[in-house]
């Protein structure tokens, strides 16, 4: 699969770099972003896989989040992909911004007109990988997982569906239990059709609660004023409490006067890529 670089600037230095692809999986052009820490140079890294939510594509959180620094210091490639696929001419696709173009929520559409293209959850678990295994010195081996609010939820079920994939995963403001929220209902009734036990397949606090596989510890970052967790977008007590039952740890903080943008991301990006650096290094 060719690739075709699309920008490169020095940072840390190491490269952020943005590419271009032809995805098989989605049958559509892709972007994603990949930071390669000066150590890429020498020798093999592990890789951090950052999933956006709602409306972003690769460039937010390359731009926004500042995780570069961080990412530098601890020798980690970080490869943020875009959150849907794009212009791939369906009715409908571009009508609203919680569905559709910017939202394909890490699922496997099984619905016309989605199932054709809608294939974010196989792009990112196998599709992607490879690409970059092939293109790029990583260790197959050391792979972790993060993401926010859809990209959040995103990074749960990517983790909880494939035990052992990922070394570690976190959140920030993840959306905990889709098949209980608007959000949720609206894309997975789209992309999955009326049969809500199908949803269940791609809801982390359902998927929690048959969890068997290597111990994960999870870490979620949640902004006390975030303005969707009030409208009951997010339910993290409900994700919680399914881990809480069984006995799988996870840190959970809820940070006093943060919302759900990007400087509240910005703020405790360091503790994340560090709770990642722990696993991915160990």
């Amino acid at each position: 699969m060719a690739l075709k670089q699309v920008s490169s600037n020095k940072c840390f230095e190491g490269f952020q770099k943005v590419f271009e692809h032809d995805s098989a999986e989605l049958k559509c052009k892709m972007k994603f972003g990949i930071y390669l820490p000066p150590k890429a140079e020498t020798g093999k890294c592990p890789v951090l896989y950052w999933l956006s939510g709602l409306t972003c594509t690769e460039q937010n959180f390359i731009t926004k989040a500042g995780f570069q620094q961080a990412a530098a210091e601890h020798g980690l490639i970080v490869v943020a992909p875009d959150t849907s696929p794009r212009g791939c001419n369906i009715e409908g696709e571009d009508e609203s911004w919680d569905f559709g173009t910017g939202a394909g929520f890490y699922v496997d559409a099984t619905e016309d007109p989605w199932k054709t293209n809608y294939r974010m959850y196989s792009y990112i678990k196998d599709e992607l990988p490879k690409l970059i295994n092939a293109n790029f010195p990583t260790d197959p081996e050391r792979m972790s997982i993060f993401g926010h609010s859809m990209g959040g939820h995103g990074a749960l079920i990517l983790a909880l569906k494939n035990p052992g994939k990922y070394k570690s995963v976190s959140a920030f403001a993840p959306i905990c239990n889709p098949i209980q929220c608007q959000w949720g209902k609206k894309a997975l009734g789209g992309y999955l059709g009326p049969d809500t036990s199908k949803w269940e397949a791609y809801d982390a606090t359902q998927l929690v609660k048959s969890y068997s596989g290597s111990r994960l510890d999870i870490l979620i970052d949640q902004g006390k004023e975030d303005q969707f967790l009030s409208a009951g977008q997010l339910l993290p007590d409900n994700f919680i409490a399914a881990c809480t039952e069984r006995k799988i740890p996870v840190v959970f903080r809820l940070q006093q006067g943060y919302d759900h943008s990007y400087f509240f991301i910005a703020s405790f990006i360091n503790d994340h890529i560090k709770h990642h650096a722990k696993y991915l290094n160990a």
